[in-house]
């Protein structure tokens, strides 16, 4: 049986892991705050170029430039992650790669070959440890993602769907629903497909949806509620597209042209920033979780250095009279 002296230590020792854990959670839960605004000011230009775009591809087809184009053959595909950097974030990073892995072991299956880009150093660490060398590298970027980031996956996702190098493009990462939920989400980014921009916090009912980005994700805890309430992407397609009144100048093909990569860009960007406050949710999630346990694991350390400690002095007090009696015999 533990010793007074080691069940106080081990009581110290879960009061100090108990301070670090609840001041983690305290400093993510003071950066949830910053994330989130950071995506909500992001919405309404993403949205508005959403329409647009969509709009354009309505008018013109799907044959106006080449990154609307779907190849007759898949062959080759790159494969996005995004996670963080840091761990302690529960599951955030491991379910996103697992995902992500699933999804190379089914295009696999067909035949087909992907590559990965790795954003974030617990994914780099995943792939490479799976013999996976990743043909782009992002790190200590995730808690604070840049724009410089965002055009550099852009531009090389564009140049290597437009010259044949990749039949498709997908995106897999965790998005922030609200400042303690995370969803997985797996998006077709290339070819881009009719856009939906819907809110965030309903779902489209595939796993991995032909779509578009930012907005083709598959919600799964929300499945059943949006087929119950009859939700529809077509309404919200309704909702979105470009009034037949819009004028554009030059000819909405040249628009398109320059419109669609930063579109591509925008949609990275806001991928990002949306992973970047899910990784605060999901480590003050995490770390709530560990204080708890702490906490309840203090008290019962507590109960048994007490119980510990009575039957310690019944021993001595039983010891002291039965050497007393001893004496007076």
């Amino acid at each position: 049986m533990a010793t007074l002296h080691d069940i106080n230590r081990r009581i110290n020792s879960v009061k100090s892991t108990k301070q670090i854990t609840r001041t983690m959670e305290m400093i993510s839960a003071a950066k949830i705050r910053r994330a989130r605004e950071r995506v909500e000011r992001t919405i309404p230009y993403t949205a508005g170029m959403a329409s647009t775009v969509t709009g354009i591809i309505d008018r013109v087809g799907a044959s106006a430039n080449p990154l609307l184009r779907v190849h007759d053959e898949v062959k080759h595909i790159l494969i996005v992650t995004v996670v963080s950097d840091r761990g302690l974030a529960g599951g955030f990073n491991g379910n996103v790669l697992r995902a992500a892995e699933r999804i190379m072991k089914e295009k696999a299956a067909d035949g087909i070959t992907a590559d990965v880009i790795a954003c974030g150093k617990k994914a780099i660490s995943f792939w490479k440890y799976r013999k996976i060398t990743p043909i782009m590298e992002f790190t200590d970027l995730s808690a604070d993602p840049t724009m410089g980031e965002a055009i550099q996956l852009g531009n090389y996702a564009m140049e290597k769907y437009v010259d044949g190098t990749y039949d498709e493009v997908i995106l897999v990462y965790n998005h922030a629903r609200n400042a303690g939920d995370q969803v997985l989400r797996a998006e077709y980014l290339l070819p881009v497909r009719r856009i939906v921009f819907v809110d965030t916090s309903k779902a489209i009912p595939n796993w991995l949806a032909p779509m578009s980005a930012f907005v083709s994700m598959v919600d799964l805890n929300n499945l059943q509620e949006t087929l119950a309430t009859g939700e529809s992407a077509e309404k919200e397609e309704e909702e979105t597209e470009v009034s037949p009144e819009v004028v554009f100048e030059p000819e909405q093909e040249s628009v398109l042209w320059t419109l669609l990569p930063a579109y591509m860009r925008t949609m990275f960007y806001a991928t990002l920033i949306d992973s970047a406050a899910g990784e605060q949710g999901a480590r003050r999630n995490a770390m709530k979780a560990a204080t708890d346990n702490a906490n309840e694991m203090q008290t019962n350390l507590t109960r048994l250095y007490n119980r510990v400690r009575q039957g310690a002095i019944t021993t001595e007090l039983n010891e002291i009279v039965g050497g007393a009696a001893a004496l007076e015999d």
